[in-house]
């Protein structure tokens, strides 16, 4: 009874993907992917699309079979199950989506070893029932989408002044000139660093042993 009562509910499993455990912002996992295809909306959601079918799919294959993989082998295992739906997603976009897979190019055959499906199926799916080990992957798999979307949305903008083909800032304008209120901002909170050599640090300790040198003798 007390197992089942400390057993988290179906929606905290889900959402814990999204914001607790998020993926990208809180795990710091499969960050090369993210900074990778994060240039245009379009590279990130298809990427984040794809990831979060290998990890429904492999969790719940790795979880049915979680009592039948021997230990000394299930890592092996994993990555055969999790290479099967990445050849199958990446068979799917090259037929019917080729300018997405010319975009995404070596990072979505990549997806085999990426840390965040190799973790959650080492961390959850082997450990837990076929349904909370799909409700972990989606939800794994949409705070993966959110953080894709957010940070290709602000890059696209700031790169190359448009959103997915609309274009939002006129060619003219400078983009660097954004970073100008950011550099404000930082110099506003920030002290200035202030920068010594190594004679000038040296003085001051020789200063700060005379002074307490003085304040012995005069006691």
């Amino acid at each position: 009874m007390a197992a089942k009562q400390n057993k988290p509910s179906k929606w905290k499993i889900f959402t814990a993907g999204i914001i607790r455990e998020n993926p990208v912002l809180r795990l710091v996992l499969g960050c090369c992917s993210a900074l990778a295809v994060t240039t245009t909306v379009s590279g990130a959601v298809g990427m984040a699309l794809s990831m979060t079918f290998v990890l429904v799919g492999s969790n719940i294959v790795i979880s049915a079979l979680r009592k039948v993989i021997p230990d000394k082998v299930h890592l092996p295992c994993y990555i055969v199950v999790i290479a099967t739906f990445v050849t199958v997603v990446e068979m799917v976009v090259h037929a019917y989506v080729p300018d997405l897979y010319s975009a995404l190019g070596v990072f979505l055959p990549l997806i085999v070893v990426n840390c965040i499906i190799l973790g959650r199926a080492e961390m959850f799916a082997c450990k837990n029932t076929v349904v909370d080990s799909a409700l972990d992957g989606l939800g794994m798999g949409c705070g993966y989408l959110l953080t894709m979307f957010l940070m290709s949305s602000i890059r696209e903008i700031i790169g190359s002044g448009s959103w997915m083909g609309i274009q939002l800032l006129p060619e003219s304008l400078d983009k660097f000139s954004l970073m100008n209120p950011c550099i404000w901002v930082e110099r506003k909170l920030n002290k200035p660093i202030e920068r010594k050599t190594c004679g000038e640090v040296l003085l001051e300790d020789q200063a700060k042993q005379a002074a307490a040198a003085e304040g012995g003798a005069e006691q």
